[in-house]
């Protein structure tokens, strides 16, 4: 099971910006976290992270036949970019989209995501546990995919 995580824009910054919203733990430390939940779910991961959006629908695209899953933080490309949705959509992987916040319970304009309609599911606001449960989501959608 081969599983690619896309952190969109600002993400690299985690553990500098906003600690109120996001943590004080950086990009390398949730990679780590999630490298030991994988080994542990007998899954491969691969990371990305960009600030461009044209860069994150070229890895979209790249992942088709290579990856059994996505899961995807969209930053701020949550709340606008039909292009990455579009994306998502055409290469028919399952995508699963992940926030640290709870985008809903923040500014109203972070409560629309453009993305989830493409997605198997969003899962948001349990810090970087976000991505670990989504990590066993994909898991699952996976396996349900070859059953």
């Amino acid at each position: 099971m081969k599983v690619l995580v896309i952190n969109g824009p600002n993400l690299n910054l985690l553990g500098l910006r906003e600690k109120n919203y996001y943590g004080t733990q950086t990009l390398e430390d949730l990679e780590n976290m999630m490298y030991i939940e994988a080994e542990k779910l007998k899954m491969d991961l691969s990371f990305f992270q960009s600030n461009h959006e044209g860069y994150i629908i070229d890895a979209i695209h790249d992942a088709r036949g290579k990856y059994d899953a996505i899961i995807f933080n969209p930053g701020a490309f949550t709340h606008y970019s039909y292009a990455i949705r579009d994306a998502i959509s055409s290469v028919e992987i399952p995508c699963i989209e992940v926030h640290i916040s709870n985008i809903h319970a923040r500014e109203e304009f972070r409560a629309k995501s453009v993305i989830a309609p493409a997605c198997k599911g969003q899962i948001c606001g349990f810090g970087l546990l976000s991505y670990i449960l989504a990590l066993n989501a994909a898991k699952t959608i996976i396996e349900d995919s070859v059953n």
